[in-house]
């Protein structure tokens, strides 16, 4: 059996060849302070975020693309692995898994640790963009230019692939979670109302945008008056927010920036033929795609269905080891 994971920092998701994606869960773990045992993982372990007793602690074992907690990691993987696997518990799947850009040496074994610990057998690394790139259906083993910027929960990875290879990357430490935190901070400075982090991307998706022309939704907000310390409800508009959204968006556009500069003029002209395209949940924030066009004067996409397109791209490295008989080699030895 052969599994391909988008080790998320926000979301996992797991697909089996020839099956697509077979599960689609939070990075949430829920454990218990006294005793150390898991409580809850994924979708039932998010619904308990901010709303658990002294005993239990909700916790995301993933940072910023990569492992903070070894143990709870290896018990989520363990735990997604068994339940795509069913009847299969003699048998070690291989498994791809894909990684940010930017990863050490340490934070790439600590992977292929805990997918080997979790029960995975022969475990591969591939790196965000390529599968990106993969998934959304580019081309990338032909000798042009194609840029992809994938926006998780934790990291930006942002590259310009040719032949199978990194022609140029960068990676930044901003995604939806960073976004989550900007909303959380403005309110708390200019309304004096606390939120949670689940409310925070709520708000996110229903009113959050950073449209170079404007765009205007509102919302009735739910939190605690940091004043009196009592519930209150704020009718907040997406320009109230915009101006915090603006700040992440211009480091993801700033790295954007940094990987043209860096790419050959040759794979400029392609990718000026091909457009920029964007995935990831990251990537969903409304006016992302317009702002990065403005800034770079390069036409940009936003992937048909970008939450997938990793986890797509990984399930099909899965076929790429062999291409008429020969071994498929990425540029960037993992």
């Amino acid at each position: 059996m052969e599994i391909a994971i988008d080790l998320g920092t926000a979301n996992v998701l797991v697909a089996v060849r020839g099956k697509g994606i077979v599960l689609r869960e939070p990075s949430v773990v829920t454990v218990d302070r006294n005793s150390g045992k898991l409580v809850a993982i994924g979708e039932e372990a998010r619904q308990m975020l901010g709303r658990t007793p002294g005993s239990i602690a909700a916790m995301r074992p993933l940072r910023d693309g990569v492992i903070a907690d070894y143990e709870i990691t290896e018990a989520m993987l363990r735990h997604f692995i068994a339940r795509v696997t069913p009847g299969r518990s003699m048998t070690r799947p291989r498994v791809m898994i894909c990684i940010p850009t930017g990863a050490t040496g340490a934070e790439r074994r600590a992977v292929r640790e805990a997918a080997q610990s979790a029960g995975a057998g022969k475990v591969e690394l591939i790196e965000e963009p390529l599968a990106a790139a993969l998934g959304v259906g580019l081309q990338i083993t032909k000798p042009e230019g194609h840029m992809v910027v994938d926006i998780g929960g934790g990291t930006a990875d942002v590259a310009v692939l040719t032949l199978g290879g990194v022609a140029a990357s960068d990676s930044v430490r901003v995604g939806g979670d960073a976004i989550d935190s900007v909303i959380v901070q403005e309110l708390k400075s200019t309304y004096s109302l606390a939120i949670g982090e689940r409310t925070a991307e709520e708000i996110k998706i229903d009113v959050g945008s950073v449209h170079p022309q404007g765009y205007e939704r509102q919302s009735d907000i739910r939190g605690r008056d940091l004043l009196t310390g009592l519930p209150k409800t704020l009718h907040i508009s997406s320009s109230d927010i915009r101006p915090a959204l603006m700040e992440p968006a211009r480091e993801i556009v700033a790295s954007v920036r940094r990987v043209l500069e860096m790419t050959p003029p040759e794979l400029i002209s392609d990718i000026l033929d091909h457009g920029i395209w964007l995935t990831g949940g990251g990537a969903m924030l409304h006016g992302l795609p317009e702002l990065i066009a403005r800034e770079t004067g390069v036409p940009t996409h936003l992937a048909e269905d970008p939450m997938s397109s990793v986890a797509l791209g990984t399930a099909r490295a899965l076929d790429m080891q062999l291409v008429s008989g020969h071994l498929v080699i990425f540029k960037r030895v993992i």
